[in-house]
């Protein structure tokens, strides 16, 4: 699985792009119109912003997480490289990974039910620091 390597971290890296440029663009871009559009006509557009995205971005999130998984194990060996630098930084990434993973599905449900407004704003400012925490480490684990 090796020689696909390169294949497998574009793939991922795609994908990082995609979910990160979302919550990115939510939080930095939507959040700002507030006053310019005025609140009903923002939760109208935040409501065809979501109903976009949950066709395309539960795939996202799924070939992010397979991909990393496969690199994971190529790059660590299984668990062989815990214990390390990078297998500590490794570890916190994944770590963060898994809680922006369960943020995701609860953002994912409580959209299935209707919910919004306050639980979407506040978890996707959570979601775009966490993301940025991942970034970060993932920069400094080859550093």
């Amino acid at each position: 699985m090796a020689g696909w390597y390169p294949l497998i971290l574009l793939l991922h890296l795609a994908c990082a792009i995609v979910f990160i440029g979302a919550v990115a663009f939510e939080v930095l871009v939507l959040e700002g119109l507030r006053d310019a559009l005025g609140t009903e006509l923002l939760q109208r557009v935040e409501q065809a912003v979501v109903a976009r995205a949950r066709r395309f971005m539960p795939w996202v999130v799924l070939v992010l997480f397979a991909s990393g998984a496969a690199l994971f194990d190529i790059r660590c060996g299984g668990f062989a490289c815990m214990g390390t630098r990078f297998g500590w930084m490794l570890a916190a990434k994944v770590t963060l990974a898994f809680a922006v993973l369960a943020i995701f599905a609860r953002v994912a449900w409580a959209g299935g039910r209707g919910l919004g407004g306050g639980v979407f704003r506040h978890n996707h400012r959570l979601l775009l620091a966490l993301m940025a925490g991942i970034v970060v480490l993932a920069k400094l684990m080859f550093y």
